[in-house]
């Protein structure tokens, strides 16, 4: 299946807003928050960077051209607004902090990674037919191998001198653990904490 032209310039565009909205701002907000000494900000984004993990597990997975990074990278779509929004404590207490820049750039922060997140999740939906083919079939695929660019341009720059198969192998272990503690949260923890973070 041949990839559309304007499709590279779109990827790169996710690529770049992804790397603004899930690791610039929220590092940015979380130094500032330990700055102010404000626990709900800390707390909130603490528990965001646990489970936007799974982005940069998604990035390896694709470097190492398995397939399963595509949704991988999907479901962290999915589950990032998820992580901010569900909590009523956090919300309660985010929805009080004071009118200063804090406060404005964390819900700010808030509502536009969560935008993305939306639009990126619906962009990136066609390339999830990729996540069921072999991975040398996915590579010659120039659909499916158009989304492994930026992932390996990333490895040149930060983990040149590692394989891609090691590479994608460690992010395969990393995922098996991910997910084994997304799911005893779901069906053992929030069963008895209900939306409440604390203790997170």
């Amino acid at each position: 299946m041949q990839s559309p032209p304007w499709l590279p310039s779109l990827i790169w565009t996710d690529y770049r807003l992804a790397l603004l909205f899930t690791v610039i701002c929220p590092l940015a907000l979380l130094i500032w928050a330990l700055v102010e000494k404000s626990e709900a900000v800390q707390h909130l984004l603490f528990i965001y960077w646990r489970v936007a993990s799974l982005i940069a597990i998604a990035i390896y997975l694709m470097i190492g051209a398995v397939p399963v990074g595509f949704f991988a990278a999907w479901f962290a779509r999915i589950l990032i607004p998820i992580s901010l929004w569900f909590w009523v404590d956090l919300n309660e207490e985010i929805t009080e902090l004071p009118q200063k820049r804090l406060g404005l750039a964390v819900r700010a922060w808030r509502w536009g990674i969560s935008a993305y997140c939306l639009v990126s999740a619906i962009a990136l939906a066609p390339a999830l037919r990729c996540a069921f083919l072999p991975s040398k079939a996915m590579v010659d695929q120039s659909f499916c191998r158009i989304w492994l660019d930026a992932p390996w341009l990333f490895r040149e720059f930060f983990n040149a001198g590692m394989k891609p198969y090691t590479l994608g192998l460690l992010a395969a272990l990393a995922l098996g653990v991910y997910v084994v503690y997304l799911a005893y949260f779901v069906f053992f923890r929030l069963g008895k904490q209900g939306r409440s973070a604390a203790g997170l």
